[in-house]
């Protein structure tokens, strides 16, 4: 016998037993969509969370002040408030890996136009914010450098403070507004950036951080520099830059503050390059448990289509006698029995494959983040094949190691 007469003669033993082929094809079915659908959700999430960094900048460090410590207390991370307007200066001109600096201050503030009112975020910065930290104005104008070094009174607002104060749909350029008491002209209007998971981005007022320190008090605690800042965003070219413009600004601030070599540094550096890897590692994690799960009813496919195969060989045994006498050779009863189990597995495979893309593209009608991944339809259905032709052998062997003569004499 040929490999061609071998799988036809294979195919119709399956389609003689169309229900219980079926059956058999099940596991390896259901094996198969699940491991699709589960990284598929899996890819879907990191997508999304790549999405969410990439409204920050994905290629921005964030220095913050260290802890203040009074005794035994610590006021936590951010409380030292050691951070300055000359830092952030410092940082632009010295640091070769730096494209854009923006310092940021922040309040919590009363804003009223009109007859409305609300309670919002007023983040006080520096001309380079939008670049820096990726805003995009749906109107108006950002204030420049001009604006920040005459203290001048102008603010960019956010979506829904726009809609929060003047209604959705309204330009608001030219209007005025009151923060804490003192009256702001608007020039600009941000685009929506939505909700981070760590702050609503769209319900904020953006001011020039000289306004906001000296006009709003924005500037902290008593004691600390007038110019004390709360953050200072630095943008660097690309994430292969991430790990030298981190040491260069460190190690600049780490002079100015008169730090020796021994001496903790009274200040941090958070790199989103350092999130979004921790992020990426924690999804991968998570494909290989959720890919893992689902591949257990592969094996347990696997093993149905091997006793579904004892069975048939049990079944058809006068049958391999009379194949054997007429000339069949043990590598062709093997050969028989394995293509049976491999065709039963890789069929089963190719169902599996069209459940699990439709499921995961059915997911993302319901609202959930899907993404079917190439290489991993291949690894399932491979695994499905190899999952055929493993448990396929035993049975298949025991058909070709079968005695003709006690086979012709079975009943």
């Amino acid at each position: 016998m040929n490999l061609w007469e071998s799988f036809r003669v294979a195919i119709e033993g399956l389609v003689s037993n169309r229900l219980r082929s079926a059956l058999t094809m099940l596991g390896v079915i259901f094996g198969v969509g699940a491991v699709i659908s589960a990284v598929s959700m899996t890819q879907g999430a990191k997508a999304a969370t790549l999405q969410q960094f990439q409204r920050f900048g994905t290629n921005v460090l964030t220095v913050r002040p260290g802890q203040m410590e009074r005794g035994p207390v610590s006021g936590g991370m951010g409380s030292e408030q050691n951070l300055t307007l000359a830092d952030a200066n410092a940082i632009a001109k010295e640091c070769a890996g730096v494209v854009a600096v923006a310092p940021e201050v922040n309040v919590t503030a009363q804003v009223k136009a009109g007859n409305q009112n609300t309670n919002t975020r007023v983040v006080g910065t520096t001309a380079s914010y939008p670049e820096v930290r990726n805003f995009e104005l749906a109107g108006g104008a950002f204030f420049d450098d001009r604006d920040v070094k005459q203290r001048r009174k102008v603010a960019v607002l956010g979506p829904t403070v726009v809609e929060n104060l003047f209604g959705s749909g309204q330009s608001v350029s030219g209007k005025q507004v009151k923060i804490n008491g003192v009256t702001f002209r608007v020039i600009g209007q941000l685009k929506s950036k939505g909700d981070t998971g760590f702050q609503n981005q769209d319900d904020q007022i953006l001011v020039p951080v000289s306004t906001a320190l000296y006009r709003l008090g924005a500037g902290g605690r008593e004691g600390a520099p007038r110019d004390s800042v709360r953050a200072i965003n630095v943008q660097f070219r690309d994430l292969a830059d991430a790990d030298r413009t981190r040491a260069e600004v460190e190690a600049l601030l780490r002079q100015r503050h008169g730090l020796g070599a021994g001496a903790q540094s009274d200040f941090s550096i958070m790199s989103a390059a350092d999130i979004i890897a921790g992020a990426m590692e924690a999804n991968r994690v998570m494909t290989l448990l959720f890919g893992s799960i689902a591949a257990v009813s592969l094996l347990v496919g696997g093993i149905g289509i091997m006793n579904i195969m004892l069975v048939s060989v049990t079944e058809r045994t006068r049958e391999i006698g009379l194949r054997k006498a007429i000339g069949a050779t043990p590598t062709d009863i093997l050969l028989q029995f394995l293509i049976e189990s491999t065709t039963l597995s890789l069929l089963g495979g190719a169902i599996g494959m069209a459940l699990g893309i439709g499921l995961s593209y059915g997911l993302r009608l319901v609202g959930l983040n899907t993404a079917v991944s190439l290489p991993w339809v291949v690894i399932a259905v491979s695994f499905a094949a190899l999952v055929g032709i493993f448990f396929g052998l035993l049975p298949s062997r025991k058909a070709s190691l079968l005695d003709p003569i006690q086979a012709l004499r079975y009943e």
